[in-house]
C-alpha cells in the first residue's frame, strides 16, 4: 500500500510502499475513502506524543470500508461502511466496564500507539468494540472528521460542559475543534461567542451559529471582552486551540460557578500552564478535560446528523491528496481554507 510515514521527528515525510496491513484477530482492515488533517497529527510529528515509535504513519480521523476481519470479531463484516473514534477501548479494563472507553487504561490510538490513516489501508484492533456504522446519508468526507475533532467536541459540549438551552458558550480557537463545538452548541440552542485571532474563522463560526465573534487582535482583555458580550461571563468555556494564553483567558471569561473543559492539547513550554486558579477558587468554577468520545455514545450525534441540525459537511475547507498532506504535515494551518481539510485522493 501507499502510505505516508516519518523515520525521525521534525523530519522529512515521505510517501511510500509498504507492506499491507493483517487484521489482530479481534481487528479489521479497513480501506481509507478519507481521512482527516489534524493539528494532533503535527503534534505527533513533533515528538509530543510519548506513545510513537518510529517509523510512523500519522492519521486518526478516518472513514473506510470493511475490507478483512479477524477470526474473533462477530459484528462486522467485509464490505461495511465505518468510522471510529480515534481512541479505542480495549473493551474490558475498569474503565471500559464502566462506559469509558475514551481512557480506556489498554487503549488502541491509530496514528499514535499503532500506524495510522494516511495509507491506504490501516488495522484496527479492538473492532467489536469501536467501529461505528455509517449511516447512508453520511458521506465518508464528513464522516472523516467525526472521529476526532467533532466527537470529542461534542463530548466536550454535551457530557463536560453539560450545555443546555440559553447558556452562554465562549469557544476560543475557531479551528476544526472550535468551529465543532460552536455548531454543536449552538444546535443545542446555546448562544455561543467566537473567540480567534482569523476573521476568516470567525465568519465561518458565525455563519454556522455563533452568535458573538471576537477577534483577539482587537481587545487588549479578551476574558474581559467575552464578559460584556455575555453579561457576566460564558457559562461554559471551551479551549479549542491548546496554549497557556487561551486556556487563562477561557478560564477569566467565566462567570461565577462557570465550566470550563480543555479539548486542545498543550505542548512544548505551555505543557504545564500557569491558570488563574485564584478565580477557579473565588467563582467556584470548574475544570474538566474532553478526550475523544466512546464508540457507543455515537447514536445520539448521529441522530442529529440525520436530522439536519448538526451539518458536519458544512465545516469542510477542501480536500487533499495523500501526498501534499505528508508535504504540509509540519505546518497545520498551511491549508489555504478556515475549515477541516481531509485526504480524499490516496
Amino acid at each position: 500500500m501507499r502510505a505516508a510515514l516519518y523515520e525521525t521527528f521534525q523530519g522529512p515525510v515521505r510517501v511510500e510502499t509498504v507492506a499491507d496491513p493483517s487484521p489482530s484477530p479481534g481487528g479489521v482492515v479497513l480501506g481509507l475513502r478519507a481521512t482527516g488533517v489534524c493539528r494532533s497529527d503535527w503534534h505527533g510529528w513533533m515528538g509530543h506524543d510519548a506513545d510513537i515509535r518510529l517509523p510512523h504513519v500519522p492519521g486518526h480521523e478516518m472513514a473506510g470500508v470493511v475490507e478483512a476481519v479477524g477470526a474473533d470479531v462477530r459484528r462486522w463484516r467485509v464490505g461495511q461502511r465505518v468510522t471510529l473514534p480515534f481512541v479505542c477501548g480495549c473493551g474490558a479494563c475498569d474503565q471500559c466496564r464502566g462506559g469509558n472507553h475514551q481512557v480506556c487504561d489498554r487503549q488502541f490510538q491509530p496514528g499514535f500507539t499503532h500506524w495510522g490513516s494516511y495509507a491506504e489501508y490501516v488495522a484496527i484492533d479492538y473492532a467489536d468494540v469501536n467501529l461505528v456504522a455509517l449511516p447512508d446519508g453520511l458521506d465518508f468526507v464528513a464522516a472523516a472528521s467525526l472521529g476526532c475533532r467533532f466527537a470529542t467536541s461534542f463530548r466536550a459540549v454535551v457530557s463536560q460542559g453539560r450545555v443546555v438551552p440559553g447558556m452562554w458558550v465562549a469557544v476560543f480557537g475557531c479551528g476544526g475543534v472550535g468551529l465543532s463545538a460552536v455548531m454543536i452548541a449552538a444546535a443545542l440552542e446555546a448562544r455561543v461567542v467566537a473567540v480567534d485571532i482569523d476573521a476568516r474563522r470567525l465568519a465561518l463560526a458565525s455563519s454556522i451559529g455563533a452568535a458573538v465573534a471576537i477577534e483577539v487582535g482587537e481587545h487588549s482583555d479578551v476574558a474581559g471582552a467575552v464578559r460584556d458580550a455575555t453579561g457576566g461571563g460564558a457559562h461554559v468555556s471551551i479551549d479549542a486551540l491548546g496554549s497557556e494564553s487561551t486556556a487563562a483567558s477561557a478560564i477569566a471569561s467565566l462567570r461565577k460557578r462557570g465550566r470550563h473543559v480543555q479539548v486542545g492539547l498543550l505542548a512544548g513550554r505551555d505543557r504545564h500552564p500557569r491558570l488563574p486558579m485564584e478565580l477557579v477558587i473565588a467563582r467556584e468554577l470548574e475544570i474538566a478535560g474532553s478526550h475523544g468520545m466512546q464508540a457507543h455514545a455515537y447514536p445520539r450525534m448521529l441522530q442529529l446528523i440525520e436530522d439536519g441540525r448538526l451539518r458536519p459537511e458544512k465545516l469542510l475547507g477542501e480536500t487533499t491528496t495523500l501526498a501534499l498532506a505528508a508535504e504540509r504535515l509540519h505546518d497545520p494551518d498551511g491549508f489555504a481554507t478556515a475549515g477541516i481539510t481531509v485526504i480524499d485522493r490516496f
